[in-house]
């Protein structure tokens, strides 16, 4: 959790020095930076560091029961996939599952551990893909994978999102066997 703050802190600073700065960046002014390909134009540091930040609220808005803070952060038409093969939801139907278990105090904690962000084409994306490694008490490591948008009121929302447990290669032919078995 603290490499995600630093990240974000860092992220956020990055943001602030650039719009201060004014500044168009230019091909000549990345080279001495060793600025990540993603990295493309002022646009696409922004987005990275926007669907950053979004992830870092959605999660903790689910930690701390915040209905509409977490719903509010997913497109209308969002799709959300959980763990269990009948877990396919529209964001309506994900609302009305989800709903008793945001109670003001707490849904599900989700800590991010790792996240990876792939910024759409072009110089000013529209779309960024994303995986990201979590845990939870009661699952131990997941894995969170999507894809976010940009909307026509320049907000990046989650449009899709699948969670999935994370099974080490070592145990996963008795995890198949015991899915076969309660099939």
């Amino acid at each position: 959790m603290g490499r995600m703050k630093f990240t974000t802190a860092l992220m956020l600073g990055s943001l602030i020095g650039l719009g201060a700065a004014g500044c168009q960046t230019t091909e000549s002014q990345n080279a001495g930076m060793d600025m990540p390909p993603e990295f493309r134009s002022v646009q696409t540091l922004t987005a990275h560091g926007q669907v950053t930040i979004l992830l870092s609220l959605w999660h903790r808005a689910a930690a701390k029961g915040d209905f509409n803070g977490y719903f509010g952060r997913m497109t209308k038409d969002a799709v959300f996939l959980g763990t269990d093969k009948t877990e396919r939801w529209s964001r309506a139907e994900f609302e009305e599952f989800a709903r008793p278990y945001f109670d003001g105090v707490n849904a599900w904690t989700y800590e991010q551990r790792e996240t990876n962000l792939i910024i759409g084409p072009g110089e000013d994306p529209d779309v960024v893909w994303f995986d990201e490694i979590l845990f939870s008490d009661k699952y131990g490591l997941c894995r969170g994978a999507g894809v976010a948008e940009r909307g026509d009121n320049g907000k990046w929302r989650i449009a899709h999102y699948s969670l999935s447990l994370l099974v080490p290669n070592s145990v996963s032919g008795d995890v198949v066997e015991l899915i076969r078995s309660s099939e």
